[in-house]
């Protein structure tokens, strides 16, 4: 056997058993399976340690932009007209989110932990500085008030009115903007707290919120069950809420926003508790996105979530008390919130009814702008980016008792929105390539064994063409040796000399006949006589 030989038996044997474990390895989903089960299995107990230490200080840095509503016709919307308000902004603070106390309990299938929050001012990313800036906007202290007093006799209230007047407070008021965001010393609520001692004298919309939590939280670690990872078990103790008219709405479903599980199906739904909105939301597949060079599902709250009940029953729920409904789009909060009639929504109103947007001059309600959403990595279930907006509002109406209030339209009036973003860190975006190349290398591992497979099958066969080739090229070469050869032997034999005698022929006349015997088969034979 030639060396040619035993170069095309070893490729094809190689090819062989290339492409018959490589096709059985994918059918079989060998790999694909190892790695959803690790990926599975990557919460046990043994791996706590270093799997929560992202989730304890998560290395993106998370960005609040706040921005505000200055109401530019005070005295015309008192008079019964339509207000119109200017957004200014915005003012910018980096939120540092460790989460504290870190426990696990019941064998490490729940860790329990508190999530404190600061708050540090940016001024580059800013529209100006928030301790110079003045606004104008609804006084919502003194709108607490006169809602509070609706529960009071008549004759009370126009007396409650002039008092509040005496103190000069108004429904509008001007402040600067880190007065409104972080609190001030408010002269209505220093009166009411020299009568009841649990009424804090100062207001505003973060005080007492830097450096403080929202709540104790217990999560499920997904040890029995890798679609629990990240789920929250309870929140201050409770299993479900108990501020709306049903069971369902009261029920604290899915995650804080921060983790997910893996192996993330762009057909299922992803659910949020957000204790800011005392109630849970959920999230839809809306496209593939990259961020960063990473593929990444983006999921939104469809619009259902604030969906009037007329359309959307499920949300009846969240009508307090029971048939006193809102509109789609707003979702009032002062059941969990006491105080003022806070309605929350998106900002400017965002797949809200087109009355709210038109009751109000200066809404601009767009996607690019005013969207919640959040762009997971599929296969790890990592947040890559993140943007959670909703905007703060209060329902001003009539009043009975408090003149004021005698012209006003009820409206639900835009105070501010929030912008809260976090983007993964440049570090963090390189491992996470790295881990998912390795991940695409071993999952489809078994296509490339599949891959060298048909590369040696090409090679087998021009080895083999290449082979045959040659064969024939060798026997043409032969056959034509051996005609060259013989055609050779033909003309060497017709002229041969047989004889050792030397040719006189030149000696001999010219009609005398040549004589047999002088050369073979090339003079005629002249007869002998007897």
């Amino acid at each position: 056997m030639t060396r040619r030989s035993c170069a095309i038996y070893a490729t094809g044997i190689v090819c062989a058993h290339l492409l018959i474990v490589g096709i059985a390895l994918v059918v079989a989903q060998v790999f694909q399976t190892m790695i959803n089960s690790r990926l599975k299995k990557e919460i046990t107990l043994t791996e706590k340690s270093q799997m929560f230490e992202s989730w304890k200080n998560p290395p993106p840095p998370v960005y609040m932009e706040y921005y505000f509503f200055n109401v530019t016709n005070p005295e015309e919307f008192l008079a019964g007209g339509k207000a119109s308000v200017k957004q200014i902004g915005p003012y910018t603070y980096r939120e540092y989110r460790p989460r504290e106390n870190v426990t696990f309990l019941e064998n490490g299938t729940k860790v329990y932990a508190l999530n404190p929050k600061s708050f540090v001012f940016v001024p580059e990313k800013s529209a100006g500085d928030p301790e110079v800036d003045i606004i104008r906007t609804v006084n919502i202290p003194y709108v607490a008030v006169m809602n509070e007093m609706n529960s009071y006799s008549f004759y009370v209230r126009p007396m409650v009115s002039m008092y509040v007047g005496s103190l000069g407070v108004e429904i509008f008021m001007t402040r600067t903007v880190h007065e409104i965001l972080w609190g001030f010393k408010d002269p209505l609520l220093s009166k009411i707290h020299r009568l009841k001692r649990e009424v804090d004298e100062y207001f505003g919309l973060m005080w007492k919120k830097n450096g403080t939590h929202e709540g104790e939280f217990v999560f499920h670690t997904g040890e029995q069950n890798y679609l629990d990872y990240g789920k929250i078990d309870t929140w201050n103790g409770l299993r479900k809420m108990t501020w709306w008219s049903s069971n369902q709405s009261n029920m604290i479903n899915g995650t804080d926003g921060a983790v997910f599980h893996p192996l993330i199906d762009r057909n299922e739904l992803l659910y949020i508790f957000a204790a800011d909105l005392c109630r849970s939301i959920h999230l839809a597949y809306v496209e593939d996105v990259e961020v960063k060079g990473i593929q990444a599902y983006r999921f939104a709250p469809p619009n259902d979530v604030l969906m009037n009940p007329k359309e959307n029953p499920t949300n009846a729920g969240f009508c307090v008390p029971a048939g006193e409904c809102l509109g789609t789009g707003v979702l009032k909060v002062s059941v969990c919130r006491e105080g003022a009639p806070i309605v929350v929504s998106f900002p400017h109103f965002y797949q809200a009814d087109p009355a709210y947007i038109n009751a109000v001059g200066g809404m601009n309600p767009n996607k690019e702008e005013h969207e919640t959403y959040l762009d997971l990595q599929p296969t790890t279930g990592v947040p890559i980016r993140a943007c959670k907006r909703a905007q703060l509002n209060i329902i001003l109406k009539r009043v009975p008792g408090f003149p004021k209030t005698k012209f006003i339209n009820e409206t639900i009036f835009p105070i501010m929105f929030v912008n809260e973003t976090a983007t993964i860190d440049d570090d963090s975006a390189s491992q996470m390539r790295t881990l998912l190349l390795i991940l695409t290398l071993v999952s489809n591992f078994p296509l490339i064994i599949v891959g060298l497979g048909i590369i040696l099958l090409l090679v087998l066969v021009v080895l083999f063409c290449r082979n045959r080739q040659k064969k024939n090229e060798v026997k043409r070469i032969d056959f034509t040796e051996a005609f060259h050869s013989f055609t050779t032997a033909k003309d060497d034999t017709a002229y041969t000399q047989v004889s050792d005698k030397p040719d006189d022929s030149s000696e001999k006349p010219a009609n005398q006949p040549m004589k047999n015997g002088s050369y073979i088969a090339m003079s005629p034979v002249e007869a002998q006589k007897c």
